[in-house]
């Protein structure tokens, strides 16, 4: 069997995302999206999440280049030196930290707890989480995350990594990005031990990561032809390209257009496949399912 859950991270960021993620899911282009507690346009995103009760809505952990949730001063050690209103801005410099001890992992737990909180308050049915920039890849953030979620009583994470043939699927990649993708396959076997460990269901592998920035039409056919059996999520950043895009600090600008467009065309792709592969979010995994 072959089941694919296409999220789209960064819900709430901008109102061209949030047009483009409510534009897929209606046509069939997406299953499954996640969303920043404490975006600029989170409460539009919560409104239009609430109409659509079958998308599938995760918490996008943000703990970096955003702003926090619980009290400031509850979580200080996750804030910028430079301005102790938001995070650090840069993953370097959240890594760098969080491995010097910089950063406590009470404070992680504590600020995924609000934000999770946050959507749930606002009557989000929060399917499951997963975190911007990838971050509970690194075992002290995934301790925390889960600690956090099974505490609010979400009960599926992202697996955050790329099986070897996706990647193989994305020759585009730049090769750094393709040798940190590899680097970072360390931390696997021990965010399986850990899901399994605190009863959280999730994917076999979060495909597409590697073809961020490039996940045209011919790269989504290219990974999707590629697809053995298992439980996959296709992680997707799609958005109207406007002004309040442009605006932001995301480097991710003009190909969130191109993955919109080539979205828009998933059931015709899927189609050509000649596979079964059934359409899925994360509120619908079994919750014995922990990732291969």
């Amino acid at each position: 069997m072959r089941r694919l859950i296409v999220n789209a991270d960064d819900f709430g960021l901008t109102g061209g995302i949030n047009r483009a993620i409510l534009d897929l899911y209606r046509v069939g282009g997406l299953t499954s999206s996640t969303l920043m507690a404490a975006s600029p346009q989170s409460a539009e995103a919560v409104a239009l999440a609430k109409q659509e009760t079958s998308l599938g809505v995760g918490c996008h952990v943000v703990l970096l280049d955003g702003f926090p949730s619980a009290e400031p001063a509850s979580i200080a050690s996750l804030l910028s030196a430079n301005d102790t209103s938001r995070f650090r801005f840069t993953l370097g410099e959240f890594v760098r930290d969080l491995y010097l001890g910089r950063i406590e992992p009470a404070h992680i737990e504590r600020e995924a707890t609000a934000q999770i909180l946050h959507l749930q308050q606002a009557g989000v049915r929060v399917t499951h989480v997963d975190t911007h920039k990838h971050t509970h890849m690194f075992p002290a953030v995934l301790d925390a995350v889960t600690r956090a979620a099974t505490a609010c009583g979400v009960r599926a994470i992202r697996n955050p990594f790329e099986p070897a043939w996706s990647m193989a699927a994305t020759p585009s990649a730049g090769s750094i990005r393709k040798l940190q993708v590899h680097l970072l396959q360390r931390f696997h076997k021990m965010f399986l031990r850990l899901v399994q460990e605190r009863n959280l269901a999730t994917t076999d592998g979060c495909i597409g990561v590697l073809a961020t920035g490039t996940l045209d039409e011919h790269a989504l056919h290219s990974i999707l032809s590629r697809m053995p059996e298992g439980t996959w999520e296709l992680v997707c950043h799609p958005a109207y390209l406007d002004d309040e895009l442009r605006s932001t600090r995301t480097r991710l600008q003009a190909s969130r257009q191109v993955e919109l467009n080539a979205l828009q065309s998933l059931s015709t792709v899927l189609a050509g496949l000649n596979k079964n592969i059934e359409l899925m979010h994360f509120g619908q995994l079994p919750s014995s399912n922990y990732g291969a």
